[in-house]
């Protein structure tokens, strides 16, 4: 068994410094190297893990995800923001008081996601947990009305299994995929249903 991830071991290291010097968003990535991809889709996916009522939000998040996504098949070591975005950054020393604030929160997720069956992370399994990754990224994207929620949490634990090595994690999202599937066919058959029902009704009212 491998040993964890030290998430906060990590960031501790990137947001050392001078508390005036600014940490961007590209030293950060890069800080977590061959993570840096599920953390990045992680960060991103937060926002529709709680039901908001935003609109287009699942959208707006879902395709920077397919872009991040995009980057890791073509074989991109970190995720390449634009230069606009990539270098902006916060001051260390607020990063570092965020840090002191959450740094029980960050030992106790370390005590819950770690590594475990990593059979279910590595070769095959590995290739495929990352398409269905994929693919959950493309439905949350997709603006397909109440179809956000399930996708975001079969995103979230998919990610925490790439971070942690997390076979359990994996197995979660493989469940939450499939509530995903079967939950996005039946809101495309209601679509179907609803709309072939207006139609019907539209004739009626002009030829009868």
């Amino acid at each position: 068994m491998k040993d964890n991830f030290g998430l906060l071991a990590t960031l501790d290291r990137l947001f050392a410094g001078d508390r005036n010097s600014v940490l961007s968003l590209n030293e950060f990535l890069e800080g977590f190297e061959g993570r840096s991809y599920a953390f990045a889709v992680l960060a991103i996916n937060i926002a529709n893990i709680i039901p908001s009522g935003i609109p287009w939000l699942s959208t707006i998040t879902g395709v920077p995800m397919l872009y991040v996504l995009a980057q890791y098949f073509a074989g991109h070591p970190v995720p390449c923001l634009p230069a606009t975005i990539g270098k902006r950054g916060l001051p260390r020393g607020k990063l570092q008081d965020f840090l002191n604030r959450a740094r029980r929160f960050i030992r106790w997720l370390e005590n819950t996601v770690h590594a475990r069956y990593e059979g279910w992370v590595n070769g095959v399994p590995r290739r495929l947990l990352l398409v269905a990754l994929s693919i959950d990224v493309l439905i949350l994207a997709l603006p397909i009305p109440f179809d956000n929620f399930f996708p975001a949490w079969a995103i979230l634990f998919f990610c925490f299994a790439l971070i942690e090595d997390d076979g359990v994690m994996a197995m979660f999202g493989w469940a939450m995929t499939g509530v995903t599937a079967c939950w996005t066919v039946f809101l495309l058959m209601v679509g179907h249903a609803a709309i072939s029902a207006a139609i019907s009704t539209l004739r009626a009212a002009m030829f009868d």
